[in-house]
């Protein structure tokens, strides 16, 4: 076949039909090697060498198939867009797109649907019918059945087997279902039904107005079931027509028992049977000239609320409040009171809240509300419980009521948790705790202490022991240190840790008190290992004791490794003069702390010329008188400083010089 379509092709089988002839009769000798296979059962009409043009279009180019003339029933679904095929888009006029899915020639037992992966899992959606609720888990066959096929689709389908095909089946529910209301309600089954399920249906959820009926459903009517109103009948179907609707007995049975003459709708409507009001009944029963006007929420109340059974000609009590409430809700906390706990102590025919039982009440019990307790609402107190809410409750002591803030830090004694000694009904804050207060405590205020804010010490904090986020008012320890910092960094901790006359470690008062931190008068110098002394004791601290960085304050001063020779704090005001001398003199040979001047210096025993005689009162600057500038300072040099008479004499005690001279050598010789 394929060849014959090649030959057909070719530009020259137009002027020679006899060579196609030809072709004939060989194709028929040779059509089992030619053909692909044998056609399927459903084509094996049209099976055999010269029926291959029934399918096959004679053209040249890719092959060309003529499915569509033939099957005329999928080629009108397409053209109308109706249905599975039309769902692949526009078919090509090769008919390729139909080989997709139905392939030939493989055999006469080989079915022409495919289908992929089975027919459980096809997309009913694309033949353009949904499958929703119920009909989502029926077998294929319980609708594409013969008799399910619309008459009017049935001449096209007269060369297929009805028996197996998909096309034709109707979409209408009657097609399927016996239409349970005969025709009365239409054919359009949707408008009161969903594929869910048939009978789940009620007036809410349908789509049928029943307004536009001779009776339209109104208040709890719109929720009533339909099966509810429409029985069976005689046929075993609903009833739709002919129903009695003028009465309500005609569906309701009379609760009262003829007790009122009028209809039901006089007192009551179809938004609630027990929503009846005084304002209702007023055109008929005036409940005001009775002996129990309904006033406030009696007003609202059903009239069975009241009248059991509906019996309303049953005398009934309503001295108390009691008669008819009951159980009491209160447990009979109340009875003891005058009134034997009666409701209208509290409440009113307005509403059981909020209770009328104000502060002027309040005052007459054992806990009159003061200060701030007169603002709290009643619940704050009175945890509401239902009926087992309690209103007699403990109340002699704050922590009755109120948590321990301070968890347990004033539990023992002398506090005994008695908020009272240091807070008022005026408010938690600010505290009645003041420095008079604070004097009876183990850290009694002084000096800088009593104008320090309370919560510079009173700090709160996050985790102390076994307290979390507390503000802390009791300390174990109460040295210095434990709210200020130590700015010496433990330079003195042998001193403070020496127990003062209270038997409680000194710490920083070894030095300091609590009037000024400038105030050291406590500090002994003399214990020290460099007493001071004269002068010394006027210089500041900081003279001698140098912060580091040209800062101002002793805050990171080292003490201990303050100079303690003069030479370390005092420049040298002799320029050296005395620094060659052998073991180097001290400042202190000559000078101590009292003053520099004058001097103490042992001229006898420190040079060679001892003073003796009229030089005993001679100054110093008689003698020595050599002065040199240095860095534009003057400076008094002792060496050499002249020792012969005539040198500060002159000429007329030469005489003398060689007795002098004698003496020198005699007295430097003992």
């Amino acid at each position: 076949m394929q060849l014959s379509l090649f030959l057909r092709s070719l530009p020259w089988h137009r002027q020679a039909p006899e060579i196609l002839l030809l072709f004939s009769v060989l194709v028929a000798a040779g059509h089992a090697q030619i053909s692909p296979g044998p056609l399927s059962n459903a084509h094996k009409s049209i099976s055999g060498p010269t029926q291959c043009t029934e399918c096959h279009k004679v053209a040249a180019g890719s092959a060309s198939f003529k499915c569509l003339e033939c099957h005329t029933e999928i080629a009108s679904r397409i053209n109308t867009n109706h249905g599975l095929h039309a769902s692949f888009g526009r078919m090509a006029d090769t008919g390729k797109d139909c080989a997709r899915c139905h392939s030939e020639h493989n055999g006469e037992n080989f079915s022409l649907i495919q289908w992929n992966p089975a027919p459980s899992s096809f997309d009913h959606s694309k033949t353009g019918y949904l499958l929703q609720g119920k009909h989502a888990g029926l077998d294929c066959r319980r609708c594409h059945s013969p008799q399910h096929v619309v008459v009017a689709e049935r001449p096209i389908l007269v060369t297929k087997d009805i028996n197996r095909t998909f096309l034709g089946a109707s979409r209408t529910c009657n097609a399927c279902h016996e239409d349970k209301h005969q025709g009365r309600l239409g054919q359009n089954c949707q408008q009161c039904h969903t594929f869910e399920d048939w009978k789940l249906v009620s007036v809410a959820k349908t789509q049928f107005d029943h307004s536009k009926t001779r009776y339209p459903l109104t208040g709890l009517h719109e929720k009533v079931a339909c099966e509810r109103c429409h029985t069976p009948g005689n046929d075993g179907h609903p009833k739709y027509v002919s129903l009695r609707f003028d009465t309500c007995s005609a569906c309701h049975s009379d609760p009262h028992r003829g007790s009122f003459a009028g209809a039901c709708q006089s007192c009551h409507n179809t938004e609630a049977w027990k929503r009846v009001s005084v304002a209702a009944l007023s055109d008929k029963f005036d409940h005001s000239k009775t002996a129990y006007p309904l006033l406030g929420k009696h007003a609202s109340v059903g009239c069975e609320g009241c009248h059991a059974d509906a019996d309303f000609k049953k005398p009934i009590a309503f001295q108390k409040c009691s008669n008819c409430h009951n159980p009491d809700p209160h447990s009979g906390q109340f009875v003891k009171r005058a009134d034997h706990g009666e409701c209208s102590g509290c409440h009113t025919v307005e509403g059981f809240k909020p209770a009328h039982f104000g502060l002027n009440e309040h005052a007459a019990t054992a806990y009159p509300l003061l200060g701030k307790h007169a603002s709290v609402g009643c619940a704050k107190c009175h945890i509401p419980a239902g009926t087992a809410t309690l209103y007699k409750i403990k109340f002699a002591a704050c922590t009755d009521c109120h948590k321990d803030e301070h968890q347990g830090q004033f539990a023992a004694a002398p506090y005994f948790n008695r908020c009272e000694r240091c807070h008022d009904l005026k408010g938690y804050h600010p505290s009645r705790f003041t420095l008079a207060n604070h004097k009876n405590t183990r850290f009694p205020l002084t000096g800088g202490h009593m104008a320090t804010p309370c919560g510079e010490c009173h700090k709160k904090e996050a985790t102390v022991g076994s307290m979390k986020s507390v503000v802390l008012f009791r300390f174990d320890e109460r040295s210095c240190t434990v709210c200020h910092e130590d700015p010496h960094r433990g330079q003195f901790k042998t001193r403070m840790v020496k127990l003062g006359a209270d038997g409680n470690a000194a710490g920083c008062e070894t030095c300091h008190n609590s009037k000024s931190w400038s105030d050291i008068a406590r500090f002994d110098h003399s214990a020290t290992d460099f007493q001071l002394l004269g002068a010394h004791r006027a210089i500041a601290c900081i003279g001698c004791h140098k912060p580091p960085n040209l800062e101002t304050s002793l805050k990171n001063v080292d003490f201990k490794a303050a100079p303690k020779l003069c030479e370390d704090c005092h420049q040298d005001a002799h320029e050296g003069q005395f620094a060659k001398l052998v073991p180097q003199p001290a400042c202190a040979d000559c000078h101590n702390s009292n003053k520099w001047k004058p001097s103490l210096f042992d001229h006898d025993a420190k040079t060679g010329f001892p003073l003796q005689g009229a030089h005993k009162n001679v100054a110093c600057s008689g003698c020595h008188k050599n002065f040199k500038l240095i860095d534009d300072k003057r400076v008094l040099f002792y060496k050499p400083t002249p020792t012969n008479c005539s040198d500060c004499h002159g000429s007329s005690v030469k005489s003398l010089e060689v007795s002098k001279t004698d003496r020198l050598l005699k007295f430097t010789t003992m």
